[in-house]
C-alpha cells in the first residue's frame, strides 16, 4: 500500500469517527435537560428564579418537633423531604425572627437571631444545611418598613430624643392633618399617626399602631438593613422576600394621602446583595398599578429581581368567579412590558386576603357573591379572607383550572403550604389568621402537627376540610389525589422552560370564556387553552409556522395530525384545560 492510499484511508476512518461522534452529541443533546439546553442556547437568560416554583410555609404552623403545640425548624427539617417530592425547588420562609407576635411575625423585635418557640440558630443553621444538599433555595421574609414598637430601637427613641435612635423613626409634636388616611388595614386600622407617652409625640405608622415604620431615609437606618441582610445571607439565604415595598420606599408626609417613593434604595438594595451573591434576589410585596412597575423592577432591569403580580391575581379572581377573561387578558397585556432579567411571581392564595382593591366596585362585587358572599368572609373593605378550595366549594375541576393556570402564566409560580392538598379556613380566627391554620399531615391528633394537646393554632377538624378528610398521608396513598395532580402539574411546569424563557402572546379564542397563550422559545411553540365557563367548549387556532406538521397534548401524550392550513381544534370540557405543543 503506498503513501497516498494510506493517507486516503486514515481519511476515510477520521470522517467516520467524526461522524459517530457528531451523532451521539446529537442524541446526548436530544437527552439534556430544559436547563442545559438553556445554557447552550442563551447563557445571558439562565436565572434560577425564572423556571422555579416556590413553596411559601410559616414555620410556626407546619411541624412541631418538640410537642411544645409550636412548628420549629427541627420539624421544618423533617419534612424538608415531602416538600423536594413536590417539586418545589425553592421556599419562601414566612417570619421566624423574635417577636411579641402580634401579627404573626411580622412585628420583629430583634433581626438578629430566631425566635426560641421556633428552635435556635444552630437549628436554623442545620435547615440551611439540609435545603442546601436537596439543591433547594430559600428565601426569607426581609420586614424593615417597621419594628415591634417592644424592639429596643424603639423603647430607646421614645424615651431620649437624644438618642441616635429618635431619628431611626418619624415623629410629630403635633397630629398631622392626615393622621386617617392611607390606612394599609382600613376597617380595622384607624389611624397613621398615634400618641405616645413616654416620647410626649406622634410616631408614624402606615400598619397596625405597634409597628412604628422606621425612617429608612436615615442612612444609619440603611445601613443597619445591610447588616441585616449579610447577617442571613452569610448563613446561606438565596434571597429576601421584601415586605411591603411601597410604605419601605415611601417618604412620610404630614399632608395629603400622596407620598413620594425614593426607588434608588430599591437599587442600592439589589447591588448590596448582589455583591454578596451574584444569584440572590428580592422578591418584592408591591400591589401597584402597571405604570409604576417599571419604577421598582428598575428601567434598566436594576431594581427588584421579582415582584408579585398583584394586578394580575386580581382579574384573575374575577375571571375564575364570572367566566369572563376579558379584563384578565388586558392585565396581562398591560403587564407585560418588563425587563429581560426581571420575573413577575404569580400567586393563587397567599398569607393574606384575596386584595380586590384594583377591580371597579361592581367587580369585586360580583367576586364577592361567588367567593364570600358572607361579612365574615370578608376583610379591610377590599379583599376576602377565605383558602381556594373552600372558596370554590371543594369543586375538584375548578381547582384544577385554577391550579393549571397559575403554572401556565408568563411567571413564577408561588404555591402555598396546604394548598396542594386543598386545605380549608378557620373563620372563626380574627382577620387573616383564618388562611394561617396547620398542616395537617395525617389523620392522628392535630393532624400530625403536634402531638401537644393544644396546638399554637386550632387545626381544622370538622367540616369537609377537617384533617380527618384532608391531609397529606391519605392524598399520597390515592393516586387521583389533589396533592398528586398538583406534584405532577410542578413536573409538567418545570418541563416547559418556553413558559419561563419564551416569548408569548394571547391568541384570539373567539370566546371571553377562553384565555389562549402561545410560548415560542427555541424552536419550540407551545399553546396552552383554559376554559373558564363550566360548558365544554370547542376552540380553532393556526400554527404559528408552517413547519409544524402535528401536534401532542403534553399531559396525555396524545399527537394529531394539522389540517392542510396549519389549523388545529381545541375542544375542551367545562372547566377544562389543553396544554399543547407543536412539533
Amino acid at each position: 500500500m503506498n503513501k497516498k492510499n494510506l493517507v486516503v484511508i486514515v481519511f476515510v476512518i477520521l470522517v467516520v469517527i467524526a461522524f459517530f461522534i457528531w451523532i451521539r452529541y446529537t442524541n446526548s443533546s436530544s437527552e439534556k435537560t430544559d436547563h442545559e439546553q438553556i445554557v447552550s442556547t442563551d447563557s445571558t437568560e439562565v436565572l434560577w428564579y425564572k423556571n422555579s416554583v416556590i413553596y411559601t410555609l410559616d414555620v410556626e404552623v407546619f411541624k412541631d418537633s418538640d410537642q411544645d403545640g409550636c412548628g420549629d425548624f427541627k420539624g421544618l427539617i423533617s419534612r424538608l423531604g415531602y416538600i423536594d417530592s413536590l417539586g418545589a425547588d425553592a421556599i419562601w420562609l414566612s417570619p421566624f425572627q423574635p417577636t411579641p407576635n402580634r401579627d404573626d411575625g411580622y412585628d420583629v423585635s430583634d433581626y438578629y437571631t430566631v425566635d426560641k418557640r421556633f428552635g435556635s440558630l444552630e437549628d436554623f443553621d442545620a435547615f440551611m444545611q439540609r435545603a442546601k444538599s436537596m439543591n433547594m433555595k430559600v428565601l426569607m421574609d426581609l420586614v424593615v418598613n417597621h419594628t415591634s414598637n417592644k424592639h429596643p430601637w424603639f423603647q430607646e427613641a421614645r424615651k431620649n430624643k437624644n438618642s441616635p435612635y429618635y431619628q431611626w423613626y418619624i415623629w410629630s409634636k403635633e397630629l398631622p392633618e392626615n393622621y386617617n388616611v392611607g390606612m394599609v388595614f382600613p376597617g380595622v386600622q384607624k389611624t397613621i399617626w398615634s400618641y405616645d407617652t413616654a416620647a410626649d409625640e406622634f410616631y408614624y405608622h402606615r400598619f397596625y399602631a405597634f409597628q412604628p415604620d422606621l425612617n429608612t431615609q436615615n442612612p444609619a437606618v440603611q445601613n443597619e438593613i445591610k447588616k441585616v441582610i449579610k447577617f442571613w445571607m452569610d448563613r446561606g439565604i438565596n434571597g429576601f422576600r421584601l415586605d411591603g415595598v411601597p410604605f419601605f420606599i415611601e417618604v412620610p408626609a404630614k399632608k395629603g394621602d400622596k407620598f413620594e417613593h425614593q426607588y434608588e434604595i430599591l437599587k442600592e438594595m439589589r447591588h448590596y446583595i448582589n455583591t454578596l451573591d451574584k444569584d440572590a434576589i428580592v422578591l418584592g410585596e408591591a400591589n401597584v398599578l402597571p405604570d409604576e412597575n417599571k419604577n421598582f423592577f428598575g428601567d434598566k432591569g436594576d431594581g427588584m429581581h421579582m415582584m408579585f403580580n398583584f394586578f394580575v391575581n386580581q382579574h384573575l379572581f374575577y375571571a375564575l368567579a364570572t367566566g369572563n377573561t376579558g379584563p384578565l387578558k388586558r392585565a396581562l397585556e398591560r403587564t407585560k412590558d418588563i425587563p429581560r432579567n426581571a420575573e413577575w411571581g404569580q400567586f393563587l392564595r397567599n398569607h393574606d386576603e384575596v386584595d380586590l382593591g384594583r377591580l371597579s366596585n361592581s367587580e369585586r362585587e360580583e367576586v364577592y357573591k361567588k367567593f364570600g358572599p358572607e361579612k365574615n368572609m370578608q376583610l379591610y373593605d377590599r379583599g376576602i379572607r377565605r383558602r381556594l378550595a373552600p372558596m370554590m366549594n371543594n369543586d375538584r375541576k375548578h381547582q384544577e383550572l385554577a391550579y393549571s393556570l397559575l403554572f401556565a402564566l408568563p411567571s413564577t409560580p408561588v404555591l402555598r403550604y396546604g394548598d396542594e392538598i386543598g386545605m380549608g379556613d378557620d373563620l372563626s380566627l380574627q382577620e387573616r389568621l383564618s388562611v394561617r391554620t396547620p398542616m395537617q399531615w395525617n389523620e392522628n391528633k392535630n393532624a400530625g402537627f403536634t402531638s401537644n394537646d393544644k396546638a399554637i393554632r386550632p387545626v381544622i377538624s370538622t367540616g369537609a376540610f377537617g384533617y380527618k378528610d384532608v391531609n397529606v398521608a391519605d392524598e399520597r396513598s390515592n393516586p387521583q389525589s389533589l396533592l398528586n395532580w398538583t406534584t405532577k402539574m410542578v413536573k409538567l411546569r418545570k418541563d416547559c422552560p418556553e413558559i419561563a424563557y419564551g416569548t408569548w402572546e394571547i391568541l384570539d379564542a373567539d370566546s371571553d370564556n377562553i384565555l389562549a397563550i402561545r410560548y415560542t422559545w427555541n424552536n419550540r411553540e407551545t399553546v396552552i387553552v383554559h376554559n373558564f365557563s363550566n360548558e365544554a367548549k370547542e376552540v380553532k387556532f393556526k400554527a404559528k409556522e408552517s413547519r409544524y406538521k402535528n401536534i401532542r397534548d403534553i399531559i396525555t401524550g396524545q399527537s394529531t395530525q394539522l389540517a392542510d392550513d396549519g389549523s388545529y381544534t381545541v375542544k375542551l370540557s367545562g372547566y377544562g384545560y389543553s396544554w399543547l405543543r407543536l412539533d
